[in-house]
């Protein structure tokens, strides 16, 4: 009998089903002991970390921009301040259509090719819901016009914030200088120093000037407000601020009215006019003209002004008190005076006839006096007094260009002075190294001769003149100019220390008073090449002319500055101290290219504003003395 062969295997389906259930359950189980574990890795082991994670993710630090300090002059006169301005921006986010919107403002507003570039410029990079500038500095016409349409434009805004703005124009830009819009170079220098941090909320920075000289301290430090914001970055809460520090005030030396006058008698010539401390060194004036407005650089200068200033022929950009290099003339005939006294070339009677020119022996040439006829005999004394060319010739020849230079930097020619602000000059001092290393040439006597009166190679900036003419007044010591007075409050000041460089020692000390005494001739004596100048000034007082030629002129040629082109006319120059007695402030003064010479132009400038110093300073201190004795 045949058995049957089951269909189905209910015993082997049923375990191989256990076994499936088995193996599921050790897998899910397996799962759910990994989350597990991967929880309580995140939960508990690394909670610190990942809490930090969300709330950085959750909250923001936005940066706080610090006020930025404010520049006064020693009297308490703004200089530069702080002022709220109206700017129109936009929130991409909050607009459907940018490029309507923005046709649709310049049929309302003027908004011009530059300002349309620059807010291309800033919407890269930024998020859309962020504000970004279209149009700055609105007037309050334009103010007024946009509100009156702004239910228009959805996402646009009229914004309030703080901008530097300069009360006097073009009449400080050399000295207090601007701020500007920070640029690539400005973040690297930033990053490179460990500031990039301090500037995350402000946009502009120091870019000439004491605003630059002086930045860090005018800047201030930044704060930050905490906000709470969404997935998408926006903030819905502010948690805390952090107020920014704001920058500190900063008081100059400065007179503001002082820096009128000098402007005022430079007029339109080109030119520079420093008037200074004697004893601290503390610039009073320091004018160059021309000059320029520094409220264009502030919001951005367009490119086509920007274009007009460096192509102008009166070059308004250079700062001509540090960096205008002029050969010195005869303002450093006292300096090389001195030398000729302490090397015993000469002595205080050494005297010599003065024909008119000077000859070299064996050089077929006559160097020419600027007085034709000669000043006869001339000692040391007159030599300075009247300006005599001829005993200079003689005077270089014998101390020879080797002892000239090392003499003169011992007065800082060739070197920058050290004054608070970045934009000097060392100038040139010459020497006989120095044109072999330049030029791979030999130096002749002739040019030894013309270095004798401040001419040839060498050339000086007016700073330097007047640091070199206190050193005079002082018998030596050195002082550094400086504009700085303090930092704080003009009552409550915390006052800079004045600077001295190495003073200039010689062997005997006489012979600073016969220098002294020479250059006191220049103004008030009987052939003072400052005679006119300073005829009748109620103060007594002590200086230099100098003559600089720009071009060489031939041997029997004359110069007419009428019959020359302008560029060709020689510069004025002047350098001085007063009262002669006790010297308490130094001038110097620098004219370009102008018709006469350092007597008739440069010195006559001089008095003037020493006449607004006196009035201003040293008059009302004898009168309150003289009310005192009564």
């Amino acid at each position: 009998m045949r058995t049957r062969t089951p269909i189905r295997d209910t015993e082997g389906e049923s375990n191989l089903f256990a076994r499936r259930v088995f193996v599921a359950i050790a897998i899910i189980t397996a799962v759910f002991m990994l989350l597990i574990g991967n929880l309580y890795h995140l939960q508990v082991e690394e909670h610190t970390e990942l809490q930090t994670r969300s709330n950085d993710n959750r909250i923001k630090l936005l940066p706080l921009a610090p006020n930025r300090g404010l520049i006064y002059d020693r009297n308490g006169v703004l200089l530069a301040e702080n002022i709220p301005i109206f700017s129109l921006d936009v929130i991409p986010e909050e607009i459907d259509d940018l490029d309507q919107t923005i046709a649709e403002l310049q049929q309302i507003l003027t908004i011009d090719d530059d300002d349309l570039e620059q807010f291309r410029r800033n919407l890269k990079g930024q998020r859309r819901f962020n504000n970004v500038t279209l149009l700055d500095n609105l007037n309050e016409q334009q103010v007024a016009t946009f509100a009156t349409h702004q239910h228009r434009f959805p996402g646009v805004s009229i914004e309030a914030r703080l901008v530097r703005h300069y009360p006097y124009d073009d009449l400080l830009t050399h000295v207090v200088g601007y701020v500007a819009k920070i640029n690539r170079r400005d973040v690297e220098r930033l990053k490179q120093d460990g500031e990039l941090a301090n500037y995350a909320a402000s946009r502009t920075i120091g870019k000439l000037g004491i605003e630059k000289y002086y930045e860090s301290e005018l800047h201030g430090e930044v704060g930050y407000q905490r906000v709470e914001v969404n997935n998408r970055g926006r903030a819905v809460r502010t948690l805390s601020t952090e107020a920014p520090t704001p920058g500190q005030d900063v008081v100059l030396e400065l007179d503001i009215e002082l820096q009128k006058k000098a402007t005022e008698i430079l007029g339109d010539r080109r030119g520079s006019i420093i008037l200074m401390d004697a004893k601290t060194g503390g610039l009073l004036a320091m004018a160059s003209t021309p000059s320029y407005n520094a409220n264009w650089f502030v919001n951005g200068i367009s490119v086509k002004r920007y274009q007009s200033l460096l192509r102008s022929k009166d070059s308004p950009l250079l700062n001509r008190a540090t960096q205008g290099g002029y050969p010195p003339a005869s303002t450093i005939k006292p300096h090389i005076g001195l030398l000729g006294l302490e090397e015993g070339t000469i002595t205080p009677t050494s005297r010599i006839w003065d024909p008119g020119w000077f000859e070299i022996k064996g050089v077929d040439r006559r160097y020419r006096d600027w007085l034709s006829w000669g000043h006869g005999w001339v000692n040391i004394n007159s030599a300075i007094a009247e300006s005599c060319d001829t005993f200079y010739y003689d005077l270089a020849l014998k101390l020879g260009v080797d002892k000239i230079s090392g003499f003169m930097t011992q007065f800082g020619f060739g070197e920058k002075t050290g004054i608070d602000i970045h934009e000097e000059i060392p100038a040139l001092m010459p020497s006989r190294g120095w044109k072999r290393a330049r030029y791979n040439q030999p130096w002749y006597a002739g040019e030894t001769l013309s270095v004798g009166i401040g001419q040839s190679y060498w050339t000086a900036t007016p700073m330097q003149l007047i640091a070199a003419t206190a050193a005079i007044a002082n018998e030596g010591e050195q002082v550094i100019p400086r504009l700085l007075r303090g930092f704080g409050n003009i009552t409550d000041l915390d006052p800079a220390e004045p600077g001295y460089k190495r003073p200039v020692v010689i062997s005997d000390n006489n012979h600073w008073q016969v220098i002294k005494d020479a250059m006191q001739d220049v103004n008030m004596g009987a052939k003072g090449s400052a005679r006119r100048a300073f005829e009748d000034a109620p103060y007594s007082s002590a200086g230099k002319t100098g003559t600089a030629q720009v071009v060489n002129l031939g041997e029997d040629e004359e110069y007419v500055a009428e019959e020359i082109a302008e560029q060709y006319r020689d510069n004025a120059m002047y350098v001085g101290y007063a009262p002669a007695d006790d010297p308490q402030v130094v001038i110097a003064v620098a004219m370009e290219n102008v018709i006469g010479g350092g007597g008739s132009v440069a010195a006559p400038a001089a008095r003037e504003m020493l006449d607004s110093w006196y009035q201003r300073y040293q008059l009302v201190t004898e009168e309150g003395l003289a009310n005192a004795d009564d």
